[in-house]
């Protein structure tokens, strides 16, 4: 029997997560990874009764279906876990044999474990992962993310969808992804099945998605998604604030829409016909365009005072998102687990085919952008906010030349020099010199060192904000530090910084393991330190 087989026969299960186990008679051990990881990702069913043989599955049955779901229920309402774990449950009976279903919705209490921290699991394709330590930080720094959107907006109901909107993605889901299974479900199944309605009420998530703009008015009083186009190079430079604003529109599906036709003509469109006889955009600098549209859309905080903004400038595009990240932005790019803010909107974009099953997309923003016009995005990360910018056109005033930087960063270098001189220095006034001057910085690393300006952009940055979150202030100080001297001591960098010395071995280290710094000669007298950036 295949996947596809055994999913028709279980019409009531979700196809994409779930995970099967024998437990012909007990409660496998194996199953509370399974928990773990279905309650820190996106959820899932956990179904007992059916062993997997490579590709194929045999239904086997349990032997005692009573005891097994009740110790299995008892244990995750026992001690075992950190938190609750509730579920919804099914039974079936398939050629005379019993099969057990649990679903694991996703927790608003993240991390969730069994017996010790250690034992925390994410769900990563088909399989459970055990968590590394990065990643359960990531969890206790924000509990309440990704799950606000999937809880139930008061005082609605399916009344509250817009009919016109729904048709629209029902007929775009049947175009673009006519072999998911949900394009088969009648209107009640299908909303229930993505989990826009739940139990008769709509999910904040389905509200936001498919609602009317007057029912969402009443849960997100200031709902809209700005799109300003701006007659200049900035707000600075525009003669008036804008020559054009969006208006409002019922909900996140027509404005996807309506902000993509503004944004198409700032890029370059090629057409083919795809094998349905559809038109298919290639430009890479589009799909750039969709993917940071769609990226500002999932990953929205949508409880937040702020709205998402996009403004259209004559030469660079600028997403502004409220929220912050999950993770330091080089994480979310080096691994393919997704932390969205918002999964069941992420999901509702994935099932039509506007976004991918995993990531927030930067590479893909980033490696399309540098295919169409040979540029790379530029980042603005707060805490609470996120902005994104797209140069559409490199203009004179925007592109300093080697020479310019060079000497603007000389002048900061004295004054630089001059702040870490004192013991210990103003560590937030060095900051602030850098931060204004970090173009030049990065040249300067470039021009006096021997690294090419790629490698330097990949490692620093496009902004200041990015070094600090990848190595922390104090380590960026050293990093100026042995800039100015090479034979720096870490006793002579621990009275500038203000801390030990025992810290400031940990900042070499943490240099050295990143290759930005290299010891020539002896580790103790003699030796010195060289900025090597492999």
């Amino acid at each position: 029997m295949t996947k596809k087989e055994l999913i028709a026969k279980l019409n009531d299960l979700e196809w994409e997560d779930f995970e099967v186990k024998e437990a012909k008679a007990s409660v496998p051990k194996s199953c509370w990874e399974t928990v773990s990881a279905f309650s820190n990702t996106s959820g899932g069913w956990l179904v007992f009764g059916i062993k997997e043989i490579g590709n194929s599955y045999e239904i086997q049955g349990v032997t005692n279906a009573e005891k097994i779901e009740q110790d299995f229920l008892n244990t995750l309402r026992g001690e075992k876990f950190n938190v609750f774990v509730d579920t919804k449950q099914q039974r079936y009976v398939i050629d005379g044999k019993t099969v057990l279903a649990f679903y694991i919705p996703v927790s608003a209490q993240k991390p969730v474990y069994y017996n010790t921290q250690a034992n925390t699991f994410i769900r990563r394709s088909s399989s459970d992962q055990k968590a590394r330590k990065n990643e359960i930080d990531a969890f206790y720094r924000d509990q309440s993310f990704g799950t606000k959107t999937s809880e139930l907006a008061p005082n609605t109901s399916k009344d509250d969808i817009d009919v016109t909107s729904l048709k629209q993605y029902r007929d775009y889901m049947a175009r673009f992804n006519p072999d998911v299974s949900y394009n088969r479900f009648d209107e009640d199944v299908f909303l229930s099945k993505l989990r826009v309605l739940d139990d008769g009420q709509l999910t904040y998530s389905g509200l936001l998605f498919l609602g009317k703009r007057d029912t969402i008015e009443k849960h997100f009083p200031d709902f809209r998604i700005d799109l300003l186009e701006i007659e200049g190079k900035s707000i600075s430079e525009a003669s008036s604030n804008y020559s054009f604003r969006l208006g409002e529109f019922e909900n996140l599906w027509d404005y996807y829409f309506e902000c993509f036709k503004r944004l198409k003509p700032e890029v370059d469109v090629e057409f083919q016909l795809t094998d349905q006889g559809f038109g298919q955009e290639l430009s890479p600098g589009l799909k750039a365009i969709r993917e940071a549209l769609v990226n500002m859309l999932m990953h929205a905080d949508y409880f937040a005072p702020a709205h998402s903004r996009i403004r259209i400038f004559t030469n660079h595009i600028e997403f502004y998102n409220p929220g912050g990240l999950p993770k330091p932005i080089e994480e979310l790019k080096a691994k393919d687990l997704s932390l969205p803010r918002n999964p069941l909107i992420t999901k509702l974009f994935r099932m039509v085919r506007l976004a991918e099953n995993a990531g927030y997309g930067f590479d893909r923003i980033e490696a399309n952008w540098k295919t169409y016009n040979n540029t790379a995005p530029e980042y603005d990360i707060s805490f609470d906010a996120t902005i994104l910018k797209l140069y559409t056109h490199q203009q004179e005033e925007t592109v300093k030349t080697s020479e310019t930087e060079l000497k603007d960063f000389t002048a900061a270098l004295e004054r630089l020099q001059n702040e870490l001189n004192e013991e210990p220095a103003d560590l937030e006034v060095v900051m602030t010199i850098l931060s204004d001057n970090y173009e030049g910085f990065k040249q300067f690393i470039s021009e006096q060192f021997g690294n090419s300006s790629g490698t330097v952009r990949e490692l620093f940055g496009n902004t200041s904000e990015t070094l600090r979150k990848h190595f922390g202030d104090n380590t960026v100080i050293l990093l100026l530090l042995i800039i100015f001297d090479k034979k720096i001591t870490a006793k002579e960098a621990a009275k500038t910084i203000g801390v030990s010395s025992r810290s400031i071995k940990d900042y070499f280290t943490k240099l050295k393991d990143a290759g930005v710094i290299e010891r020539q000669g002896s580790p103790t007298f003699g030796g010195h330190w060289i900025i090597k950036i492999t």
